[in-house]
């Protein structure tokens, strides 16, 4: 579809076929509206279980039974109404279905809060004795297990009130940064490539760091680091404060470390991390190569931090239409076999995509839906290979979960974080190897190897970086030290050193960056970005190698959803992640993707 005009067509010039159905989840409002006040009367009906759930098995089957089909309901009711507001903003009717949504949610959360306190009290013995007297309770053990895994970590009644109200405290740091980061910081002006006078934001300074102009790249860097090295005595307090938030609740919480307190969640064990950094640490010359092959292209005498985004290869225009974008991510996934090929099909034909930009939709992309429809994915569709790629992996996402739907009762069918990445990543990987196969024109791949070794660069040795930041400040927190600026700003500029080599010139503000990376206030985070997008180039690898077993293996991983936990799950796929190996796997392809763009340059 092209829109011939220069304005953004609304939402009703916007062709059926290009549109989802959601019809497919509520053929009206008024069956929304009935579903509504369905979940308002359960929640109500839910409540009474508070007293008399640990009297029997019927009573704790009868409780747990009613809570998933209120929550079940509720999730339908909520995406609709959310992925309606989504279509067209301007649209007050679906903003209220949406608000009214979020209202309700409140009302589950608080019906249901009673649950996992109460089966805590519990005594083992007693419920251990519920499942041997009950068949049917006994389809609840992993989810009764999973509670009873935090057992040794929740304290008494009048303990969790006082942790539940340091909590609300424990969100000031975090609070505090976004509001200076989002709010209160203003950057300076500087001129672009035509010596005009442009302010400069947050969201434009990636494309600055972009630009083709070095002196723009230069300033731009330069002023966006001053700023925050102004206030570098303020954020260096506030990032201190989250560490000790975070310390201070491992503590009361009885654990070793508070890495392991936020690992504790996934069940994933420290030595995951720990192998991450150790593996990429082993393989830090591949980053190094990365470097200096970056400054031979770009024909610098020195690669300095704010050269890092612009590109070694300018852009290839490669205009693909939306149905070609289709085709071929079809055939780059076609090493998965018939059937997955068939289930991608009948999602890009069947209502499962909304694929074009209109008034008032929301913009960039995510695949969605509920347990009790097929998946969505909602897209914002130009013709270009980012937007290709963009397709390749929110289908991954969406046939995950289509998978897991299908072959999981509601509550193990949800997949974690820490394996939601890897479905997607996969299918990006895959198609990547289908198009650097069967493109000969030299610039063309050049610029594929350019793309994929960027994803590389940022999402494996770049968020590792900041896991192993964070990882050093919070051991040194533990340990009694202070984070001042000055210590911040050298651990960081250190651990730039080691990553990016000899032939980098660390300029010095960049010391400053750790200062505006909101993640670092949900500490030990990003290293799930690094570990998926490792365990999804492995499983790829395994894919093209050793073909129809390595695909039976990943489709019963997709199968799996939330059957168990993560490092669990991802070992059907013959990827164990507290061993180094996979890391390394990825890091192979990483280096052969150097050794063919030095072969390129060569020819």
């Amino acid at each position: 579809m092209e829109n011939k005009g220069s304005g953004i067509p609304k939402r009703n010039e916007i062709p059926q076929e290009n549109r989802w159905k959601l019809e497919d989840i509520y053929a009206s409002n008024d069956l929304w509206e009935k579903d509504y006040q369905k979940v308002k009367e359960m929640s109500g009906k839910l409540l009474p279980y508070k007293e008399h759930m640990d009297e029997s098995p019927a009573k704790l089957l009868e409780c747990l039974n009613l809570s998933t089909d209120m929550t079940r309901l509720f999730e339908k009711v909520y995406v609709y109404a959310h992925m309606r507001s989504h279509e067209d903003s301007t649209v007050s009717f679906y903003q209220g279905l949406a608000d009214r949504a979020d209202s309700l949610g409140v009302t589950v959360n608080s019906a249901n809060s009673f649950i996992v306190p109460s089966i805590l009290s519990m005594p083992d013995e007693k419920l251990e004795g519920f499942l041997k007297e009950s068949e049917d309770l006994r389809f609840y053990k992993r989810f009764l297990d999973e509670i009873r895994r935090m057992k040794p970590h929740v304290l008494s009644a009048a303990e969790e009130q006082l942790l539940a109200m340091a909590g609300e405290i424990a969100l000031a740091p975090e609070t505090i940064f976004d509001m200076l980061n989002n709010a209160d910081i203003k950057f300076p002006y500087i001129k672009d490539e035509n010596g005009n006078e442009v302010e400069l934001t947050k969201g434009r300074y990636l494309q600055f760091m972009e630009n083709n102009d070095r002196n723009v790249r230069k300033d731009a860097f330069d002023a966006l680091y001053s700023t925050y090295y102004k206030q570098k005595n303020t954020l260096a307090a506030l990032l201190n404060a989250n560490v000790k938030a975070n310390i201070f609740s491992s503590k009361a919480r009885k654990y070793g470390s508070a890495r392991e307190e936020s690992l504790f969640a996934d069940n994933v064990p420290v030595e995951v991390y720990d192998n991450l950094i150790n593996a990429i640490h082993d393989n830090i010359n591949l980053m190094h190569r990365y470097v200096r092959l970056r400054k031979r292209i770009m024909g610098l005498e020195e690669l300095h931090m704010y050269d890092l985004y612009a590109p070694m290869i300018k852009e290839v225009k490669m205009k693909i239409p939306f149905e070609e974008a289709k085709k071929t991510v079809k055939e780059g996934l076609r090493v998965l076999g018939e059937n997955y090929i068939k289930d991608l099909e009948k999602g890009l034909s069947s209502g499962w995509l909304d694929i074009y930009e209109n008034e008032g939709k929301r913009g960039g992309a995510y695949s969605w839906g509920c347990y009790d429809s097929h998946p969505y994915v909602l897209l914002n569709h130009a013709d270009t290979l980012n937007h290709m790629f963009t397709l390749a992996h929110e289908m991954g996402h969406a046939l995950h979960s289509y998978y897991s739907d299908s072959s999981q009762p509601y509550i193990y069918a949800q997949y974690k974080i820490f394996v939601a990445e890897v479905a997607s990543t996969l299918n990006e990987s895959l198609l990547m190897n289908h198009l650097l196969k069967t493109t000969d024109d030299k610039m063309n791949k050049m610029y594929l190897l350019n793309y994929f070794m960027e994803q590389f660069r940022t999402t494996v040795y770049r968020q590792t970086m900041f896991a192993e930041f964070e990882k050093i400040i919070h051991e040194k927190a533990e340990a009694g030290e202070a984070l001042t600026s000055e210590q911040l700003c050298s651990i960081y500029r250190d651990l730039n050193i080691l990553y990016y080599g000899p032939d980098m010139v660390i300029d010095d503000y960049i010391d400053m960056e750790w200062a505006r990376i909101p993640h670092f206030y949900t500490s030990f985070y990003v290293y799930k970005y690094a570990t998926g997008f490792s365990a999804a180039v492995s499983i790829s690898q395994q894919i093209l190698e050793e073909g129809q077993p390595a695909v039976d293996c990943y489709l019963e991983f997709l199968k799996s959803g939330g059957s168990d936990y993560p490092i669990e799950l991802l070992k059907i796929a013959n990827v164990d992640m507290s061993a180094k190996e996979p890391v390394e796997n990825a890091l192979k392809l990483f280096g052969s993707l150097i050794d063919q763009m030095e072969e390129l340059l060569e020819k």
